[in-house]
């Protein structure tokens, strides 16, 4: 059976994203459920349904893609491509990120906010898994948020528009949780904020294409993973926890902050002159 989509082409934003996400949870749900209810180990439930629920996303934007705007390349007009230069961009966006947090660490412990430790486990499985983690993370949440969200954005308001929506919904996507937790973590709305604004400045820069995004997120949470959960750090406390992190999460302390906002500054800089030379 054809299924014929493109009359939502002509529909506002809201529609359309209400439209794929529903169609999405129709296809994960009959899989999901069984899962709920058969396996005991709650971990390993996040980890397939999660999985399953991105593989029926990525299927599903093929079909939008064809059905709805009558595109079979929608992945490239995303900016997922398998090219050599989307390939340098990643590497690139991947040493802004893992510079970015060795600097952020590297400046607590000059400050005396932090001592550097042996690593507590083997390093370089952890080195290891950081950057499967860090792929994976970055490669999901840039094709999501970058690719399809920014694209059905920028189809309904200008690219200002667009940039500021979808970095607040990227922001506000990280607590689609309890309520206390939403209260706990609230700390790190403008990080998250900050970081959805670099990432598409980022690939504006990169005129369009996902490699810088992807890769600037993955050497994120590569350098924070294995710094982590390697325990190569300990904190001294001479500094309220409000200023290097919240339950030690960079993003919810003023440095993390900072950060952030140095990397947005920077990709915009850079946007903005390959806007000016256009």
């Amino acid at each position: 059976m054809k299924i014929n989509l493109v009359f939502l082409a002509q529909r506002s934003v809201l529609i359309r994203l209400g439209s794929f996400i529903v169609i999405l949870l129709v296809l994960w749900l009959p899989f999901a459920i069984p899962i709920y209810l058969l396996i005991p180990d709650r971990n390993l439930v996040t980890i397939l349904t999660m999985v399953l629920l991105y593989i029926e996303f990525i299927f599903l934007l093929r079909i939008w893609g064809k059905q709805v705007y009558k595109q079979p390349q929608i992945f490239q007009h995303y900016g997922l491509q398998f090219t050599r230069l989307n390939g340098v961009d990643l590497l690139h966006g991947l040493a802004i990120g893992l510079i970015s947090i060795l600097i952020l660490f590297a400046l607590e412990g000059l400050f005396g906010f932090l001592v550097w430790q042996q690593p507590k486990v083997f390093l370089l499985k952890i080195v290891l898994e950081g950057s499967l983690t860090g792929l994976g993370i970055g490669f999901a949440e840039e094709l999501l948020f970058r690719g399809w969200l920014l694209d059905e954005l920028q189809r309904d308001y200008s690219p200002r528009v667009a940039l500021w929506a979808s970095a607040i919904i990227y922001g506000v996507s990280h607590f689609i949780k309890p309520l206390e937790a939403i209260i706990h973590t609230l700390p790190q709305l403008p990080a998250l904020v900050l970081l959805g604004l670099t990432q598409v400045w980022g690939k504006r820069w990169r005129r369009g294409r996902l490699g810088l995004p992807i890769g600037l997120h993955m050497g994120i949470v590569w350098g924070y993973y294995i710094v982590d959960i390697g325990g190569l750090i300990e904190y001294t406390n001479r500094v309220p926890d409000w200023v290097t992190g919240v339950n030690n999460n960079p993003l919810m302390g003023v440095m993390g902050l900072v950060l952030m906002g140095v990397l947005a500054l920077l990709m915009r800089g850079r946007q903005l002159k390959i806007s000016s030379t256009s």
